[in-house]
């Protein structure tokens, strides 16, 4: 199976939705980073998961919330950097089943779940262990070596036991849950050949011949991933954007600085309209419930894609920069322009360089007719005029973001020249 054939569920998913879920919520702290940056000790970091309880955790509830919002796939942190695992695995101790009061596998029920509602299965899987004895650390770390019941092989480097850990884990997750995308991270502490990448990129593929895989494998991934910044050049290939809702991944609650629904879906639009997917990032509380924060912007996204459905799914990239001041997508035949007006448009809509006739536009959601008109140009000459377009009635103008419908008679053609004398007037 070719990389794009692998790529292609993923190409059209549109949302995805990241869970960091993890001993940092029980104090409400920055994930594994806070132990690295010495702002708490590895034992006292470690001890949060007295209280990572999942008591509440509803995997179901979870994947049919993410099914209704309209994403196609979601992303769990099987591990982060700390090591902590959050399924049953063999090859260390420190995991949810041997550590927490939570004491069972939580990994594969969201695989269930996910499954059971259609949903592609992501598995996040932290390269790095600050917990393993073999990994060097920048900060104190007590000896762990009883949580890690490797065999000391004399003729393996720790390094080597490392990375056997590691790809016995991977096979671990690969063969028991089978899942559709890999996302890794903290691939940026070592090199690709350190971490074996091609290798084990060779064997995620056998393990699962069509599996997608994240950027942070080094050179070996599928597709892109930028983090937090929207991308200003449209990016090349398979991409994703991933954003956390407030400051911090995982749940955190005392930083309420949560983005509005309104910059939620603007970057949302911004996002697919340059052809890629927003990975939208929920920090669950150590019982496994939403915080209401978090649940009322999911909720709201959802509300705004249903409304726009048509538009969102079975689209793709939009008109390149010059066309339209704001994001736009294009239906897969090329028939619809789709374009996303952020804020209250005066006197008129203009769109520049389309030379197909244009059959109607209409406001997407309520359905009103829009009249227009074509000015200037020179269609003898190819040179398309500004398309001249009526400015919806207020109550038809979303609350976050409008879109426009504009069918055009066959496949679009853009103009994309720099403009001409015309010589040769009709």
């Amino acid at each position: 199976m070719t990389k794009e054939e692998r790529l292609t569920w993923f190409k059209d998913a549109k949302l995805g939705i990241f869970i960091h879920w993890g001993y940092y919520g029980v104090n409400g702290i920055g994930e594994s980073w806070s132990m690295y940056h010495k702002r708490i000790s590895y034992d006292d970091y470690m001890a949060q998961g007295k209280g990572f309880t999942a008591e509440n955790y509803n995997p179901e509830a979870w994947a049919k919330l993410f099914k209704k919002i309209g994403a196609r796939y979601a992303v769990l942190t099987t591990k982060h950097h700390d090591g902590v695992a959050l399924w049953n695995t063999k090859f260390s101790h420190l995991n949810v089943i041997e550590k927490t009061p939570a004491k069972r596998d939580l990994v594969a029920p969201y695989v269930d779940a996910l499954r059971n509602e259609g949903l592609k299965v992501g598995l996040y899987y932290s390269l790095i262990d600050w917990s393993h004895p073999d990994y060097d650390v920048v900060f104190p770390r007590p000896n762990t070596r009883k949580d890690y019941p490797q065999k000391r092989e004399n003729q393996l480097t720790p390094w080597e036991r490392f990375i056997r850990f590691n790809t016995g884990q991977l096979k671990e997750l690969s063969t028991k849950f089978n899942p559709d995308l890999y996302w890794f991270d903290g691939d940026w502490e070592k090199s690709s050949e350190q971490w074996r990448a091609e290798s084990l990129k060779d064997s995620l593929l056998t393990w699962n011949p069509k599996i997608i895989v994240n950027s942070r494998l080094k050179t070996h991934g599928d597709y892109s991933t930028p983090e937090q910044g929207i991308p200003v050049v449209r990016p090349e290939g398979a991409w994703e954007f991933c954003m956390t809702m407030n400051d911090n991944w995982g749940y955190f609650p005392s930083d309420t600085n949560y983005k509005p629904i309104s910059q939620i879906v603007r970057t949302f639009v911004e996002v697919i309209g340059s052809g890629g997917n927003v990975l939208l990032n929920i920090g669950p509380k150590p019982d496994g419930t939403i915080a209401a924060p978090q649940l009322e912007r999911l909720e709201a996204l959802g509300t705004w894609i249903k409304k726009h459905e048509t538009a969102v799914f079975n689209s793709k990239a939009g008109l390149p920069y010059g066309h339209f001041y704001g994001p736009t997508l294009l239906s897969k035949d090329e028939t619809k322009i789709y374009l996303a007006i952020f804020d209250a448009p005066k006197n008129y809509i203009s769109l520049k360089g389309i030379q197909n006739k244009v059959k109607s536009i209409k406001v997407v959601g309520s359905g009103q007719e829009l009249s227009f008109e074509r000015n200037g140009g020179a269609a003898w000459n190819n040179i398309p005029g500004i398309l001249r377009i009526e400015i919806p009635k207020v109550n038809n103008l979303d609350a976050y973001t409008t879109i426009l419908e504009v069918e055009l008679e066959d496949a679009l053609k853009l103009y994309r020249g720099h403009g001409n004398a015309v010589e040769l007037n009709k």
